[in-house]
Order: structure tokens, then C-alpha cells, then sequence
């Protein structure tokens, strides 16, 4: 699956206003590009937030029930942070051991959603005039067909992987026929130079040792 996003250019009104427009649109187009190649973290953010007003709801409400002088819904704030500077003395270890699993689990969850890129598995394709996006199945698909043509192999003897910065093209020859390594690699950079993909990814040829036989 391909997107394709095109870049309108004006030249109407005065030389300042059309550089400003420019400038305007070139934003705009690295935020849709931003978009297309980067997965959302509004989920994240979203749940973040909500366990947020979750928590301070409930403080406020067990804070507005101490108040009244009225007993605590589920446990006392006072009573809570007691018990949590008191930790680990009177919780089971099992329950605890689970307790801190979980919280790590989330914390885990979060932290690597704020510092990881959240690459999508797609590329940007080099043109002057569109700004085309490309799934990195797509791209592994013809460059499979490369192989295959340069290997004279059958489509189940090549598999290709690609990823943000690497191509590995794994190539299982036709016993008793010979295959070229360096053609392989060749046809597989001369494809994706042609594609022009955005970062350019290094290709790497795996030629397996037990061949396939020949119908």
C-alpha cells in the first residue's frame, strides 16, 4: 500500500506573502509526512491521562469523605500512604512480587512510547514534484522480483526483509545451478536506487548452503 501527497505550490500575490505561503505549506507537508511514517502515541497520551484523573477524582473524593467525617469508600488517603511508606512489611511477597510486575509493565510501556521514533514500516520515495509513502512490503516485493530475476530462482526462493536501514535478500538456489552473489546484490541496489527510498537502506545477500531441487 502506497500514499501519495502532492505539493501545491501558488504564485499569486506579492513575492513576501508567496515565500511565507511556501514556507507555510513545506510545514505542513513534513507534518503529514510525520504523520504517514510515525505511529500515534494519542493513545498512549490518552490513557496517561486518564489513570491521571482517575487517581485524583478518587483523592478527592476519599479527601471530601474525610472531611464530613463519614468512613472512607474504599481506604483512607492518610491510611494509604501509610501503608506505602511501610512497604514491604505486612504484604505478602508473592502479592508484592505481582504488585511491582505490573507497575513495571506499565512504566515500561510508557517510557519506551515517550523515546522510541515509532517508525511505521514505510519509506519516503525521492520525487521532486509528490511526496510518495510506500509500505516496506511493497518494497520488499519488487525487490524480490529483482532477486528472483537475477538469480533465475522461483518465487518461493527468495524472501526479502526490509527495514528502516537494512535490506537482507535471502536467496535459496536451484541445486546444480549456480548463482551469482555480486548479480544478485547488483540487481537488488540498482532496483532500490531506482526507487530512491528515504533513508536509503544497505542491502545484504544471504546465499543458503542447501539448494532446492530443481522440478
Amino acid at each position: 500500500m502506497s500514499s501519495v501527497v502532492e505539493q501545491h505550490n501558488e504564485a499569486a500575490g506579492e513575492p513576501a506573502q508567496a515565500g511565507s505561503g511556501a514556507h507555510a505549506a513545506g510545514i505542513d507537508m513534513r507534518r503529514v509526512l510525520q504523520r504517514e511514517t510515525h505511529s500515534s502515541r494519542a493513545v498512549a497520551a490518552l490513557i496517561a491521562g486518564s489513570l491521571v484523573i482517575v487517581l485524583c477524582l478518587y483523592v478527592l473524593l476519599e479527601s471530601a469523605v474525610r472531611a464530613v467525617g463519614q468512613p472512607p469508600w474504599l481506604i483512607d488517603p492518610q491510611t494509604a500512604a501509610e501503608r506505602i511508606t511501610a512497604l514491604p512489611s505486612g504484604v505478602p511477597p508473592l502479592l508484592l512480587g505481582a504488585a511491582g510486575a505490573v507497575i513495571a509493565a506499565v512504566g515500561l510501556f510508557f517510557f519506551l512510547n515517550a523515546v522510541l521514533p515509532g517508525r511505521r514500516a514505510r519509506h519516503l520515495l525521492h520525487d521532486p514534484r509528490i511526496a510518495v509513502v510506500v509500505d516496506d512490503e511493497v518494497i520488499a516485493a519488487a525487490l524480490a522480483r529483482s532477486a528472483r530475476l537475477a538469480a533465475n530462482v522461483t518465487q518461493e526462493q527468495v524472501m526479502v526483509v526490509v527495514s528502516q536501514r537494512q535490506v537482507v535478500v535471502n536467496v535459496r538456489p536451484t541445486s546444480g545451478v549456480p548463482v551469482s552473489e555480486n548479480a544478485i546484490l547488483h540487481a537488488v541496489e540498482e532496483e532500490l536506487q531506482a526507487m530512491g527510498p528515504v533513508p536509503m537502506p544497505q542491502v545484504t545477500v544471504n546465499l543458503s548452503t542447501s539448494g532446492v531441487v530443481g522440478a
